[in-house]
């Protein structure tokens, strides 16, 4: 294969590393192909036999079906004692040490008691060992989840007022709050009854992919709002302040507010002591982050404060003497399963729909990290079922909706974590303080929970680094993170979650607005077809104009597509003919301008005129005789009918077009015509084969279009084109 003139000549070195390839063959039309090349496979079989064949039973389409539905099956029978009980040991300790005091604070996020967090820490990891596919993540309370619970139930049942006088004496607090409490509790377990029957629903419907559409900006924008939300729920609690709980839109801003205007009234202990705990737990974090590969296990920071803050509260009597808030009544005891209140279905269903997505997305995001990086494979629609299956059982036990907590799940990676067994084990540590020493954790003061939770967001504030990092990779991208967090944390999670959806989708629908197109040439002796305006070896065919386009064609950017297309390549239909016309006239008015002068006697004045073909004002203007005037017109339109008139064919390359409707295929047929009826013809190249199947629904080969105008490559097109009869003519 010679090089063409003005290519660089292959070098034999580099011949000799080069891959060549020769085809000689016929320019096949899509005509041919369907007759000569390609036939289909009859497909016999009705609608009953494919429905009877898929209710086939079969011990082996049994044996499937069982292990993946419970994936426990294919894994612990091969599991290797040796090599991993240990380090699963080690993680599931680890695991379960940090998940104590998790358990604990995320309750309060969900605005229910504290043992709540720790019953939360317990059923759904059980469960999860069993119909779980991720050995890795860690299932249990999340700070973002607990928050959109909260937020659905301060919202269902507020902080009561306080109580008037009966009989010269006041209710006991108490009693109001037990009796709120108890109604909370009932909201967030019906509300976890919800989210786990829409993840069954949605797993048996094999929805695992509506994880997509939560994109990774959109869900980073959306956790870093969250930990807005959370730092400021937080701070009433770290400060002791009494404030009134706040949910809804412009939540934050009043949650703010409300700490400032009482900030007078902080209880001093309770700021020291929360001071304290963050400043100790920071220093933790950053000794495991700065030393992680040098400590068999990271410092449980959490527990320790945990402990201390226990002890200093009992031993100081700080609830008594200094008016500190700790977590309180804490039974040692499991609850019997008991049945939700169907009552509060029609008024939760919005907001379990969004948690559930949301707690399954963080779910199904991580489990993909893990297995990417360990080398097995997560399955999204058993994620989905295994989610609800945890959510659903262990709603009956008095349990809050959980997902996967990016900490923990990191902390059960990293301690040498190999299977399901260390979620277990660290969800039977949690037991044995449910069971047994649940009392000691009665002193617990608040504000080390708090501390806590806000030093665990730390890693969720860092992701206002992706700011500058999509600012130089995608511009877009950052207007689905700032959108996202501006809304989420404006609006609430709830309706800013909404909103961020709705919002990125409007961005695909941008990107289809606005397509990259482009005229095509070919790069020397290749067969390669490029933009024309981005790379200087490609050169234009000769009378043939390639337009490129990266976009479908549809209702809603077919015209662009269109008037695109004319605009890229110079060749409109309609200027064009109205050019050839105007050419004509042009022609015809010269003839008569060029023409003697002719006298005509006027029989009542006696005067004589010149009859012309053009005003005093358009003479004025040519400031030259009027056949110069004519002359130069008619130069004009001739050039520009000379330059398009040159072009005898447009190729439309369809290699990225995904899929035509109805009115895109209306358009394009529309066009054709247009250009037939200047003698441009015009051809499509690169159809993809499931295009041209719903191209033949369309009806679209009808009338003058056929199938022989379309080519299985662009470069079969460009030859055709090149040997057709106009082009070799002209």
């Amino acid at each position: 294969m010679e090089p063409e003139e003005g290519e660089a000549p292959i070098k034999a070195d580099d011949m000799d590393r080069l891959v060549m390839f020769k085809i000689q063959r016929p320019v096949y039309h899509e005509s041919y192909l369907r007759s000569h090349i390609l036939h289909r496979k009859e497909k016999s079989r009705t609608v009953r036999q494919k429905m009877a064949k898929l209710c086939q039973c079969s011990s082996q389409r049994a044996k499937s079906a069982l292990l993946s539905f419970l994936p426990i099956l294919s894994w612990l029978p091969k599991y290797p004692v040796r090599e991993y009980l240990f380090q699963d040991v080690v993680s599931g300790l680890s695991t379960g040490v940090v998940q104590l005091p998790q358990g604990l604070a995320y309750a309060m996020l969900a605005a229910v008691p504290p043992i709540y967090g720790l019953y939360s820490s317990f059923y759904p990891v059980l469960l999860y060992t069993f119909f779980g596919t991720s050995r890795h993540i860690s299932i249990g309370t999340f700070a973002v989840i607990s928050l959109m619970i909260g937020g659905v139930v301060v919202r269902e049942v507020p902080d009561f007022p306080t109580p008037p006088p009966i009989n010269g004496s006041n209710v006991s607090a108490g009693a109001n709050v037990i009796l709120r409490d108890a109604k909370r509790v009932e909201v967030a377990v019906v509300l976890t009854t919800l989210v786990g029957i829409i993840q069954i629903v949605l797993g048996i419907l094999r929805f695992g992919f509506v994880a997509i559409y939560l994109t990774e900006p959109l869900v980073r924008g959306f956790t870093t709002a969250a930990a807005v939300h959370v730092v400021v729920s937080q701070l009433k609690y770290l400060l002791g302040v009494k404030t009134k709980r706040y949910s809804g839109p412009l939540s934050v801003i009043f949650s703010v507010q409300a700490v400032l205007a009482h900030i007078t009234s902080t209880n001093m202990a309770t700021a020291v002591l929360g001071l304290v705990c963050l400043v100790f737990l920071y220093g933790v974090k950053y000794l495991n982050e700065r030393f992680k590969k040098k400590m068999p296990v990271p410092i449980p920071g959490e527990i320790i404060i945990v402990m201390v803050s226990t002890g200093i509260s009992y031993g100081m009597k700080l609830a008594r003497d200094y008016e500190v808030d700790v977590v309180g009544e804490i039974p040692t005891r499991l609850l019997a399963p008991v049945a939700p209140n169907v009552r509060l279905v029609p008024s939760l269903l919005t907001d379990s729909f969004a948690i559930a997505v949301v707690g399954f997305s963080m779910g199904i995001s991580m489990g993909k990290i893990f297995a990417l990086k360990h080398n097995y494979s997560v399955d999204g629609n058993q994620e989905l079922i295994a989610f609800g299956l945890c959510n659903f059982i262990s709603s009956f036990f008095q349990t809050i909706t959980v997902s996967c907590s990016m900490s923990r799940s990191l902390v059960q990676e990293s301690t040498g974590g190999k299977t399901q067994i260390a979620g277990l084990l660290g969800s039977l540590l949690v037991l044995l303080v449910i069971v047994a020493v649940g009392f000691v954790f009665e002193p617990l003061p608040q504000t080390a929970l708090a501390a806590i939770i806000m030093v665990n967001l730390l890693g969720m504030f860092k992701q206002f680094r992706d700011i500058p990092a999509l600012w130089g990779t995608s511009k877009i991208e950052l207007a689905i993170w700032l959108v996202t967090f501006a809304a989420s944390v404006l609006l609430g999670l709830d309706y800013g979650l909404l909103s961020a959806v709705t919002f990125a989708l409007l961005t695909v629908i941008y990107r289809t607005q606005r397509p990259k197109n482009a005229v095509l040439g070919r790069v020397g002796n290749t067969g390669l077809y490029y933009d024309l305006e981005e790379y200087e070896e490609a050169t234009e065919c000769e009378g043939i104009k390639i337009f490129h386009s990266n976009s479908s064609i549809y209702f809603a950017n077919c015209d662009l597509y269109v008037s695109a297309l004319k605009e890229k390549t110079g060749v409109n239909p309609e200027h064009l003919q109205a050019a050839r016309k105007a050419q004509k006239r042009q022609k015809g008015n010269c003839r008569v301008t060029c023409s003697p002068k002719r006298r005509v006697e006027d029989n009542e004045e006696s005067t004589t005129h010149e009859i012309l073909s053009f005003d005093k004002t358009t003479e004025e203007q040519a400031d030259g005789a009027p056949g110069e005037l004519c002359v130069q017109a008619d130069s004009e339109d001739a050039a520009f009918v000379g330059s398009s008139g040159s072009v005898r064919s447009v190729i439309l390359d369809w290699t990225h077009v995904a899929f035509v409707d109805s009115v895109g295929a209306k358009a394009i047929k529309q066009v054709i015509r247009e250009y037939a009826e200047v003698d441009i013809g015009v051809v499509i190249a690169g159809c993809d084969r499931n295009l041209l199947s719903e191209l033949d629904q369309l009806q679209f080969f009808t009338g003058m279009i056929n199938t022989e105008m379309l080519f299985p490559t662009l470069h079969d097109a460009v030859l055709h084109c090149q040997h057709s009869p106009a082009n070799i003519t002209s």
